[in-house]
């Protein structure tokens, strides 16, 4: 895997991501985490191609602003590039907009794991719970 990866999805924000819908707020516009949603799914996908079997990556960090706002029934478009490697640390600059302007900016830091280990340490964990 090399610095350089872009990944790009379009959708119509469907009430079901406003504000007033998700409880973020009270207007019906694209809400904010679903924003970041957007952003991590669009990061997570675009380098699932070059993880060897077993691996995926989780977010583990996000840095953004939103800059403006956008209606049920509006596209929008997601961008990301990996910008930066650090072992299995993976650092994305993401960008929302719509066919007007930019909704939001930031970065996007993911980590590469292995699925089977990750779960394990989780079952541990929920057991140590119990």
């Amino acid at each position: 895997m090399e610095t350089g990866i872009k990944g790009k999805k379009e959708r119509i924000v469907p009430y079901e991501q406003t504000a007033e819908y998700i409880s973020s707020g009270l207007l019906p516009v694209f809400a904010t985490p679903c924003m970041i949603q957007f952003m991590e799914e669009t990061a997570r996908t675009s380098v699932e191609p070059y993880l060897a079997d077993g691996q995926s990556t989780v977010g583990t960090s996000v840095n953004i602003k939103h800059l403006a706002s956008t209606f049920v029934g509006c596209k929008v478009t997601c961008e990301s590039e990996l910008t930066e490697i650090d072992r299995r640390r993976l650092v994305f600059s993401v960008k929302v907009y719509d066919d007007k302007e930019l909704l939001g900016e930031g970065t996007h830091e993911r980590f590469i794991i292995d699925n089977a280990k990750f779960i394990a340490k989780l079952e541990e964990k929920k057991k140590s719970m119990l």
